[in-house]
């Protein structure tokens, strides 16, 4: 098996592997139980697990989509522990650990520009730090595994309830397995200036991570969360499999950001999901440059008047590559509205695909939704197709849906180059005109990262 396409992949270092605790390969009751006794948790979250197990194994995965047919799930190594506990000090990590996030840049980012920093590595969380302020006014943001034991009613509450175990395939499989992942939960009124993020690192070959967040914003408040993801290079496939469950009260507003960097031996099935009531704003902002496989469709469920859901996403698949990503967007209430925005670009082979999927309830009056999804193709090789969905039950629904795929124009990169620029910067001025209306809306810190990583990836593609 050749290595992925890894020219211009600077993550794709590791570093040796450390282990605490780990399973064996493969999941088996034993091993849900195994991973429920080495946390320590309660019976209801046992309970949980060996439910979700049961489901997973009388479900299958999704024969629409992507080809997953090579991905084996019993050489999969489920969990694997790399430190006794979370430290608040990158000092205190072991310094093959340390030396993975300062060549990240995760910890000069924290200092620079962030609120508050949850690093998770394989299957744990092995750094968190939160502004002392934010701790003060009330936020708490700590990993999953911690929020199952000091804050039990409120995540019985709401755990699972958005994404149950039944809800598809790799829900099921996450539900039984999952572990890490953040905990999130604003108070009324408290509005998060600085933006949070969680860093997601898998080190190991052969290895599943399986990492659960939550997030509360209660009425009137506002958080943005980031999550940014990255992996080696391997010869063998490992699996990112996540789920996400968002809460979104009256009058409060979230921001979820992905910068999904994966290398080319990650199959990545991510199950998103959001709850907008009253007046509540949700916006998805979700970049995919990195993986073998993606299958992600984050989604709003618009269930209060006023409730507004939003989704800017950009994708770029290359050589060995199929993004297959997408928005959801469920209107429940009336006067709820919804924009849907997609970028992709396909090179070398790549393929990206858009599965849109709007619906509008009967008694939903007074709603609207737009789409708008855009694809640029580099090469005769690679490949884009959309796969819109529209279903209104409200006569006065106002929907919209808008598709173009395009290739780089040889009138533009001529006009271009007769003013004095080289095909590569052309195509590049190009490539970052299309993908803009998304870049925009992410950090400047984090957008220009970004432009960095597209044009190293474009480099040789055009011109």
């Amino acid at each position: 098996m050749d290595f992925p396409d890894s020219d211009h992949y600077k993550y794709g270092f590791s570093v040796p592997e450390r282990t605490v605790k780990e399973t064996g390969l493969g999941l088996s009751s034993s091993v849900v139980r195994q991973i429920s006794e080495i946390k320590g948790e309660p019976a209801w979250m046992l309970d949980f697990r060996l439910k979700a197990y049961g489901l997973f194994t009388e479900s299958s995965q999704p024969k629409w989509g992507p080809d997953l047919s090579a991905l084996d799930y019993d050489a999969i190594t489920y969990y694997r522990k790399s430190t006794e506990a979370a430290v608040k000090s990158w000092d205190d990590l072991p310094p093959e650990i340390r030396e993975t996030y300062d060549r990240i840049g995760v910890p000069e980012a924290e200092k620079d520009f962030l609120a508050g920093v949850s690093a998770q590595y394989e299957s744990e969380v092995v750094y968190e730090s939160v502004q002392k302020e934010l701790t003060r006014q009330g936020v708490i943001f700590c990993d999953m595994d911690t929020a199952v034991k000091k804050y039990p009613e409120i995540v019985r509450e709401y755990f699972g309830t958005l994404v149950p175990p039944s809800d598809n395939f790799s829900s099921a499989l996450n539900s039984a397995a999952w572990s890490g992942g953040s905990f999130v939960h604003i108070p009324k009124g408290v509005k998060v200036t600085l933006p949070l993020q969680a860093y997601f690192r898998i080190n190991s070959e052969s290895f599943g991570q399986f990492e659960r967040t939550l997030i509360i914003a209660e009425e009137g408040s506002f958080v943005h969360y980031l999550e940014g993801c990255t992996a080696p290079i391997y010869r063998t496939d490992s699996l990112h499999s996540a789920v996400v469950e968002i809460f979104v009260k009256k009058g409060a507003r979230v921001r979820y950001t992905t910068v999904q960097n994966w290398s080319g031996n990650i199959y990545n099935l991510v199950t998103k999901r959001a709850k907008a009531e009253e007046d509540a704003v949700m916006e998805w902002v979700d970049c995919n440059l990195g993986s073998k496989v993606t299958m992600k469709y984050p989604a709003v469920i618009l269930a209060g008047r006023g409730a507004r859901g939003e989704m800017l996403s950009l994708a770029l698949a290359g050589k060995g590559q199929h993004q297959d990503t997408g928005a959801r967007m469920i209107h429940l209430a009336p006067d709820t509205h919804s924009r849907i925005i997609s970028k992709s670009i396909s090179k070398n082979g790549g393929r990206s695909s858009f599965r849109g999927d709007i619906r509008i309830a009967k008694n939903a009056t007074g709603c609207s939704s737009s789409s708008v999804c855009d694809a640029l193709i580099l090469d005769k090789d690679s490949r884009s197709d959309t796969y819109p969905s529209l279903s209104s039950h409200a006569s006065d629904a106002r929907l919209a849906h808008e598709a173009t795929v395009e290739k780089i124009g040889e009138e533009k990169l001529f006009y271009l180059a007769s003013r004095g620029l080289s095909p590569q910067e052309a195509g590049g001025l190009l490539v970052n005109g299309f993908i803009e209306p998304v870049v925009k809306e992410i950090p400047m810190e984090y957008s220009i990262e970004l432009n960095r990583l597209i044009n190293l990836e474009m480099e040789g593609s055009v011109g």
